[in-house]
């Protein structure tokens, strides 16, 4: 994460085009043009060797000739001149570059080495950022930046659009003109060998002048890592960016590359089922994300989310002269999850009153095709009136015999008057007839869209956009926490691992699982077939029989499972039959015995599937779904990336089939989700406290009333590519809990305190914290009175990205008993070079030293991170905070400005 020098990039005040050119059709003649036609205030800088001005614009022959450093440089010369005039814009002062030429990741110098390295060499000491290269430049209208080689001049708007793809920008660039949509920010990324996708959310989630943003991507986790050291983890600097800027504003991508090329080879059904894309979907489901296929859906999906409020619910009324078209619009409706609103008694009156007879008398509201500007105010006032209704879709198909811009004019009329804007769309479908009814559409605020189908899918991703924002602001329920035994499970992969297996028997996996609360059946090994009888007889009544191989995986594909084994003799003869079809139908398998199972007795249970993988941007993921031996066949799953809570593992289930049956469906009993969900989350700490885990899976999962088990379980190992460089792995997408920052200290009466990372579940104690405050303390922490604190300002107090910042609370207790006594908070500058701390101690527990443990704890914590400096802002008349300030070494200074004082310590 780095917004280091990107003002210099994005804002700049001056700009030189090296390989500025007076010939028609060069890279170097169209920037240049394109810069003077867009207006750009500042200096204009033509760099050229031989001419002394460039279209009318003074030239300089060479970079050292330039009169003062240009904030922003473009490049439109040859790839092996870039790495040297990169060293010199360096050396001279410039901060930003934008590379245009493309081929310099393949071509090498006579080292070996690639220029696109020693471009990025030469940037590095001056901390220079490079766009690109073989990028198609970036534009920003607002200052009248155009420094592209595009053929279209982009409109000043407040939607900014990231794009890794030079054709997919031209051809957006077209498109959004055709609109009439403006762009707070352009930029094409090309190769990203240095700014990503990633450091432009950072830069664009706090950037004023844009109310949403539009990402094109082919990689989510790009190369562009900075002018620093390289992310040891892409993926997590991706999504670590998009869920800090999607909590600000509507983040909206298109990723390419649904389809793989070809299928992967898996040892489980997991990996084989979850296929690269699931995992993309659900990573950037979680980020908080809104995803769609096309670039015109891009477009549509913007101007919903931004010119609409957050629906309150999905309960949809539609009101058209044309039944065809609410037909059509009925269908899209119900297939999206959405419903259809039942209008009250109150507003089937006001209809009747206002409409003709032959009215639909129901939702569609069909107003008959003659209907005229007037009736569609009346029909929309009583619709915008009904608290059933959330949204309302308003169609307009036209006719001879009322005018579409009459009927425009009115809608844009009753939503001016009621400020519905945000519960209002709009559809005029056809072409000529229509453009100038969707321009007063347009022009009063309202999202409209070419058919009824486009403006219902449109509606879908608000609604998917509102369940993944609520998602980021749920507290998972207060649990007891089971710690796991994590050595007991990273010593039986050891073994396996010593001994050159990466497959793990199943009384292994089970073992391993346990470890971590997972419920497992109970599970013996026999050497051979009278061992297996004799285990029969020991454990009585009917068991299950399975084979025990390190070869093989999917035991009921060779025949390897026998059930409902009776009596020994039974058990015997199984065993013999097993191996006889085993050695036929796996010749080379070796088999090393048998495991034997009491039967696991579920009447009306369902067989699902748990498990993990681990893709290869991503890293490990966790599947849930329909389970069984036809598990591939049915293909109902759903993956969502560890670490997972209640809410979320809940949130996973309810994108499957088989998770809607979970409630009981025609007199089958309910499955008790809550364990279910359990067993997710136990997978998913699973994946983040052994690292040598790369597939799981638990197939089956019984489920039923009383609880979930595993009846059998698959596990492949290897050891982790970090480990063997003696670092702890860092492959989890999303920073999980660290635990390893929990830690018990004495106060000065003696009395011991937990120190550790606050958690979603915190929620509730931080909230009865707050209310133990005196009105004096709430002032001093939030700069003004506040009797309550909403949930969604708790929610995003106590759901951190531990990547971007820490808080550690002060916690008396365990369980529901726990109690919050104070909670430091330290949030990093995207370059983790500055943090800024808050310190909130409950007032009837001062004076104790909890203050000065959180705060030496955080800065403990800012040193290991890196970071070079805390800072705060402190109330002048809060003068326990200004002397715990100075006695730990700030210095301070009172800004006359802003009424505060602020301290500062350099790390």
């Amino acid at each position: 994460m780095s917004i280091r020098n990107l003002d210099a990039l994005l804002r700049p005040r001056s700009v030189a085009v090296v390989g500025a050119s007076d010939r028609a059709g060069s890279v170097g003649g169209v920037v240049l043009r394109n810069l003077l036609r867009g207006g750009f205030a500042g200096p204009i800088l033509p760099v050229h060797p031989q001419r002394k001005s460039v279209c009318g614009v003074l030239a300089y022959a060479d970079v050292a000739q330039l009169p003062a450093p240009a904030d922003l440089a473009v490049l439109c010369t040859p790839a092996a001149t870039v790495p040297e005039l990169v060293a010199q814009l360096g050396a001279a002062g410039t901060r930003a570059a934008v590379v245009l030429a493309a081929g310099l990741a393949a071509a090498r110098d006579a080292a070996g080495v690639s220029l696109e390295q020693r471009m990025l060499e030469a940037a590095r000491p001056h901390a220079l950022r490079v766009l690109g290269p073989n990028c198609l430049g970036l534009g920003v209208p607002g200052i009248g930046l155009d420094a592209t080689f595009a053929n279209v001049e982009t409109l000043p708007g407040d939607l900014a659009f990231v794009s890794q793809s030079g054709a997919v920008c031209t051809v957006a660039l077209d498109w959004a003109r055709g609109s009439e949509l403006g762009f707070s920010h352009f930029v094409s990324l090309g190769d990203g060998a240095d700014v990503d996708a990633a450091d432009l959310l950072d830069y664009l989630a706090t950037d004023a002048s844009t109310r949403a943003i539009l990402l094109y991507l082919e990689s989510v986790a790009g190369r562009g890592l900075g002018p620093s050291e390289r992310a040891s983890n892409p993926a997590r600097k991706f999504l670590s960016a998009a869920r800090a800027a999607a909590r600000n504003k509507p983040v909206i991508a298109i990723k390419a590359g649904r389809v793989e090329a070809g299928a992967r080879a898996a040892r489980t059904h997991t990996q084989a089922l979850a296929g690269a894309d699931d995992v993309c979907d659900a990573a950037l489901r979680r980020a908080g994300v809104v995803r769609v296929d096309r670039i015109d859906e891009l477009f549509d999906a913007a101007e919903t989310l931004v010119r609409t409020r957050p629906v309150r619910g999905d309960r949809v009324a539609i009101l058209t002269n044309g039944g065809g078209l609410g037909v059509l619009a009925v269908d899209r409706l119900v297939a999206c999850g959405a419903q259809l609103a039942a209008l009250s008694d109150e507003t089937l009156a006001a209809l009747d009153a206002a409409l003709p007879p032959a009215w639909s008398r129901g939702n569609p509201v069909d107003i008959v095709g003659d209907a005229p500007g007037e009736r569609y105010q009346a029909a929309l006032r009583a619709l915008l009136a009904d608290r059933g209704i959330d949204v309302v879709l308003v169609i307009h198909a036209p006719t001879a015999l009322a005018p579409t811009a009459d009927a425009a004019r009115a809608v844009a009329a009753v939503v001016r008057e009621s400020k519905s804007q945000g519960r209002v769309l709009t559809s005029w479908p056809g072409r000529h007839t229509v453009e100038a009814a969707r321009r007063i559409l347009h022009e009063a605020g309202l999202a409209t869209y070419d058919t009824p189908e486009d403006a219902i899918a449109a509606l879908a991703r608000m609604l998917a956009h509102r369940r993944t924002q609520e998602l980021l602001m749920e507290t998972p329920a207060s649990a007891p926490e089971q710690v796991p035994e994590i050595g007991a499970a990273r010593s039986v992969v050891a073994r396996a691992l010593a001994d050159g297996r990466e497959l793990l028997t199943e009384p292994e996996a089970k073992e391993v699982l346990a470890a971590f609360g997972v419920p497992v059946v109970e599970t013996h090994i026999a050497r051979d077939a009278d061992e297996a009888a004799a285990l029969a007889k020991r454990l009585g009544g009917p068991v299950a029989l399975k084979i025990l191989s390190p070869d093989v995986t999917h035991k009921s594909d060779v025949g390897g499972v026998a059930l409902d084994l009776a009596t020994p003799e039974a058990v015997v003869r199984a065993a013999h039959e097993m191996q006889a079809r085993v050695r036929r139908l796996a010749p080379d398998a070796r088999l090393t015995g048998f495991t034997v199972q009491p039967m696991a007795r579920h009447p009306g249970a369902r067989e699902l599937i748990a498990g993990a993988g681990c893709d290869p941007v991503f890293g490990p993921f966790v599947l849930f779904g329909h389970g069984g031996t036809d598990v591939e066949r049915i293909a109902d799953r759903a993956v969502g990336l560890p670490p997972l809570n209640a809410p979320l593992a809940r949130e996973i289930v309810s994108r499957t089939r088989v998770g809607k049956l979970l409630a009981g469906h025609r007199g089958r009993p309910a499955v008790d989700e809550v364990a279910v969900c359990r067993v997710l989350v136990q997978i998913a700490q699973l994946l983040a406290d052994v690292p040598e885990v790369v597939e799981l899976d638990v197939n089956p999962l019984v489920a039923d009333a009383a609880g979930a088990v595993a009846l059998d379980a698959r596990m492949r190992v290897a050891p982790p590519p970090a480990a063997r460089a003696g670092r702890t792995p860092d492959r989890l997408a999303i920073r999980p809990y660290p635990r390893e920052l929990e830690e018990v200290v004495a106060l000065r009466d003696g009395a011991r305190v937990l120190l550790r990372p606050i958690r979603p579940e915190d929620e509730p104690a931080h909230l009865a914290m707050f209310h133990k405050l005196s009105p004096e303390d709430v002032r001093f922490r939030l700069f003004n009175m506040v009797r309550e604190v909403q949930h969604s300002q708790m929610a995003r107090y106590t759901q951190i990205d531990y990547d971007r910042e820490m808080a550690f609370v002060a916690v008396v207790g365990e369980g529901a008993a726990a109690e919050t006594f104070g909670v430091v908070r330290g949030i990093f500058d995207p370059d983790c070079v500055r943090a800024e701390f808050a310190l909130l101690v409950r007032s009837d527990q001062k004076g104790r030293g909890l203050g000065t443990a959180l705060m030496e704890k955080l800065l403990r914590y800012c040193r290991a991170r890196g970071a070079k400096e805390v800072f705060g802002q402190v109330l002048p008349d809060n003068r326990d905070m200004l002397a715990l300030a100075h006695a730990l070494g700030f210095t301070s200074r009172f800004l006359p400005g802003e009424g505060v004082v602020e301290v500062r310590l350099a790390l």
